[in-house]
């Protein structure tokens, strides 16, 4: 009964003492669970979700786990509940042996934040050993002259568990000349040692047989026994006795096999054999000890046979006998404890017990990367262990718990300067010397759309011939994207320009992939000179990014069309006739041949040659004015004269027309001049050109009237007629604009007559008419039509006769001659200059006579125009 409330008295004794460490852990930070060993899986260690204050629905997104292979072998987590369950079963004595406790540090990780959680498992012994002595039947000898009270070391059992599990006493089978008693060591075993009580009489009994029994304190508590023979010897007086009952030396780890730790001394009186002592180990040294130390048997020297390790045991206790050669042989046990000294001889070891691997370039820093824990089985300051990094790296470490770090980003991520990090992580001890290793953790740069695709040049000029092939490469347009992936897939799109006459997309291509513009057409100088668009690169990122790059095309004008006549007109194949007075002295204007060309620059400079005549010195031609002129005085009986005027451009090579003239004489007779506001019946072919012209000027009025407006209001703001000198030499005085109706003719001015359904009609020019012809072709820019003026009005009384019948006046450019200026300075080709002045107004020239006139809607603008030459 007393023996029952004992053990109920332990276990509430334990059971307090567990609640009490629970708690006491748990309030001094560290997280702990007691769980019996062997429990069966399923076993409910803990909620470590409720300890850690973890939102429960959230442990399943965020894959809450228990860290470490070992640990994964017995534990596992809910994540339904968040707690910790046992996996398998867990034998403390395979896990930590002999030791007092039996503590299992855990790790627990989560994602979305990367994070760790400790916590500390006591696996709690159970009573699930019974002791067991190293032999089963143990001989003891004793010798019959041993004096009552002597004591006999015993061989003690071992129990595999610890604390109030492990063995508690010993028993003795009772007997009338033996006693047992039990010592305690430093360690808290207990050894049983057999005590005379009795003197023993070996002619009485020579042997006794006892049972040795050892008990345990579980609950319930477990015993092991073996037989005990006990033989009883003649006598031997004296046992050999130690200088000290004990003995307790230290001795480095480091120290090498061979060492002499230390040389026992026992004394016996005795003399021949029975004075011969012999050392041995006791009978119950563990062979752990025998493998490390050897011990001489006559001289009782201790010698070191193998390596020590701190790490692994730190010190080691054992009983040494002497031993008489007497008959029967005494001995004495002597204790011998050898503590061993740490040496720094282990180097830190690193363990990354969660990385990442990848990590997008755009993370931002404190972004935990890789979760490292490090550990030195060496003590104090051998074990005291720093982590560090390079410093060139955006990285830094984050100290969470004793020798547990985190590697976060210190700083932005660029992976297009850097894609990947070798980061070597370097664990150093305190010790002397200090010992360190080296751990590489491997993490990728992820690419994040950050670089919109860039051309190597801001806007591109290009340059194209007219009348080139439909498909030929105009330019390539590369953009470059430092991006990878998708991210770098760039594709090219054509951006058309608002409020833009001019569709670029129906004279180009653009390969989206490449970036290559090709021409869908053939260009034509004299519809199209240049041509802007814009072309966006895009790539393929979420969200994508996008440049533009702006590209001028311009066409290069080719000597492709001939000059076209303008005047005399004559239908192809046909003579165009002139009259000629009789008896016309040399010099005589016979008529002036004006011709216009659609190109521009040198290809559209046109020149005057006679290239068939009958008589070639009758005759002469200007060759840059056209104008037709005896150059003899002729004959009254001069017949018919044809006349093959041939008109060339100056293009390479050059191209050329001609109009054929019949010069007759005819009776010194003055037309009547037609009225002009009579208006022909329209001919085919020139109602339709004329409705073309029409359409042009009604578009381009409004276009122009702003700069029309701007550039009158002026001239009006300064004097009545103000001068205004043009870069190429072109003077111009500006002085009214007013709507005309039915202009009457007037001297000195010239006047450019418009019908309704018909091209130009008349020019009446110095109150004298000519002959005129419309263009050839239509202008190539819809919103202007040219004539060009002779440089010389026709003599007084010299009879001029239309080609053409006359119309209405309904427009016109007044032109008159300007006195010179002083002002008026390095004029150039009068032509060319007038040209500068019309485009300074929003018009376009091309022509090579002296004077080019543009007319425009129904707005007339009075000009005085003066030529300046540079001689």
């Amino acid at each position: 009964m007393l023996r029952k409330v004992r053990s109920w008295a332990e276990i509430w004794r334990g059971a307090t003492l567990l609640f009490l460490f629970y708690h006491l852990g748990y309030v001094c930070g560290q997280i702990r669970y007691p769980v019996p060993e062997e429990s069966q899986e399923g076993t409910f260690v803990g909620n470590v979700a409720q300890d850690f204050l973890l939102d429960t629905d959230s442990l399943s997104a965020r894959r809450l786990q228990v860290a470490g292979e070992v640990n994964q072998r017995h534990f596992r987590v809910d994540l339904d509940s968040g707690a910790l369950l046992i996996k398998n079963p867990i034998d403390r004595e395979a896990l930590c042996g002999l030791s007092a406790s039996c503590i299992v540090p855990l790790e627990f990780v989560t994602e979305g934040p990367l994070e760790m959680y400790r916590a500390e498992v006591e696996i709690v012994d159970v009573n699930d050993h019974a002791p067991r002595f190293p032999r089963q039947q143990l001989d003891l000898e004793i010798g019959e002259a041993a004096p009552p009270g002597q004591r006999f070391p015993l061989e003690k059992a071992q129990d595999a568990d610890v604390g109030s599990n492990s063995i508690s006493s010993y028993r003795l089978s009772s007997n009338e000349h033996f006693a047992l008693d039990v010592k305690k060591r430093s360690d808290g075993s207990l050894v049983p040692e057999l005590l005379l009580e009795k003197p023993l009489d070996r002619e009485k009994q020579s042997d006794y047989r006892l049972v040795l029994t050892a008990v345990d304190g579980g609950n319930p508590p477990r015993s092991g026994t073996a037989e005990l023979r006990v033989s009883v010897l003649d006598v031997n007086d004296n046992a050999p006795a130690f200088q000290q009952s004990s003995y307790r030396i230290s001795v480095l780890e480091s120290a090498p096999a061979g060492m002499v730790l230390i040389q026992l001394n026992a004394s016996d009186p005795d003399l021949g054999p029975s004075g011969n002592v012999t050392f041995y180990f006791s009978g119950h040294t563990p062979d752990r000890v025998r493998n490390l130390f050897s011990l001489h048997p006559t001289t009782g020297k201790l010698t070191l046979l193998g390596p020590l390790d701190f790490e692994s045991e730190n010190y080691y206790e054992f009983d040494v006998r002497a031993r008489d050669g007497g008959s029967p042989a005494m001995e004495q046990h002597c204790s011998l404890r050898v503590d061993l000294l740490d040496v720094n001889d282990n180097a830190p070891y690193i363990t990354v017990t969660s990385e990442l691997g990848t990590l997008p370039e755009s993370a931002e820093p404190g972004t935990v990367v890789a979760l490292i824990s490090v550990q030195d089985p060496d003590s104090g300051s051998n074990g005291d262990v720093s982590l560090r990094i390079p410093d060139h790296l955006p990285f830094a470490l984050k100290s969470a718990f004793r020798n547990q770090f985190s590697l976060v980003t210190a700083g932005p991520l660029d992976r297009e300067a850097k894609s990947s990090y070798d980061i070597m992580v370097t664990a150093s001890d305190a010790g002397n010397p200090p010992l360190s290793t080296h751990r590489t953790i491997f993490l990728n740069i992820s690419d994040v759309n950050d670089n919109p695709p860039s051309f190597f040049q801001r806007s591109h000029e290009v340059f194209v011939p007219e009348n080139n092939r439909p498909g030929d490469l105009l330019c390539s347009l590369a953009a470059s994207d430092p991006d990878s992936g998708l991210n770098a897939l760039i594709s090219y799109s054509l951006l058309e320009p608002r409020n833009r006459d001019v569709s670029a997309s129906s004279f180009i291509s653009l390969n989206p992939q490449t970036g290559a513009v090709h021409a869908t057409r053939s260009f034509d100088y004299e519809q199209t000179q240049t041509l802007q668009f814009e072309v966006q690169a895009r790539d393929r990122g979420n969200p994508p990014l996008s440049s533009t790059v702006t590209v001028r095309l311009f066409v290069l004008d080719l000597n492709d069309n001939a000059p076209a006549v303008l005047r005399p007109r004559a239908r192809p194949g046909s003579l165009c006739p002139q009259a000629l007075p009789p008896s016309v002295g040399a010099g005589h204007l016979i008529t002036k041949v004006t011709a216009v060309d659609l190109d521009s620059g040198y290809n559209a400079w046109v020149s005057y040659q006679l290239l068939e005549a009958p008589d070639p010195s009758l005759f002469a031609v200007s060759r840059y004015a056209g104008e037709v002129r005896t150059a003899v005085p002729i004959p009254a009986d001069l017949p018919p004269q044809k006349l093959v005027i041939v008109v060339k451009d100056s293009g390479s090579p050059p191209l050329s027309t001609s109009v054929t003239l019949l010069v007759s004489l005819e009776e010194d007779t003055h037309p009547v001049v037609p009225d002009l506001r009579e208006s022909s019946a329209p001919r085919e072919g020139e109602s339709r050109l004329t409705l073309y012209l029409a359409v042009s000027l009604v578009a381009i009025c409004f276009v122009s009237f702003g700069s029309f407006v701007a550039l009158l209001s002026k001239c009006l703001r300064g004097a009545a007629c103000g001068v205004t000198c043009f870069p190429a030499g072109t003077c111009a005085c500006l002085t009214r604009s007013r709507r005309r109706e039915g202009l009457p003719p007037s001297n000195g001015i010239l006047r450019i007559q418009l019908g309704s359904d018909d091209p130009i009609k008349f020019v009446d020019v110095g109150g004298h008419s000519h002959g005129c012809t419309p263009l050839a072709s239509a202008p190539t820019r819809s919103d202007s039509f040219m004539m060009v003026k002779s440089p010389s009005a026709p003599m007084a009384g010299e009879p001029v006769r239309p080609s053409c019948p006359p119309s209405d006046l309904l427009y016109g450019l007044e032109v008159r001659p300007l006195q010179a200026q002083p002002m008026l300075e390095g004029c150039s080709d009068p032509g060319i200059g007038l040209g500068h002045f019309l485009e300074s107004t929003g018009l376009s020239v091309r022509a090579h006579s002296d004077v080019t006139i543009f007319v425009r809607c129904n707005y007339v603008v009075d000009a005085v125009l003066c030529n300046c030459f540079l001689n």
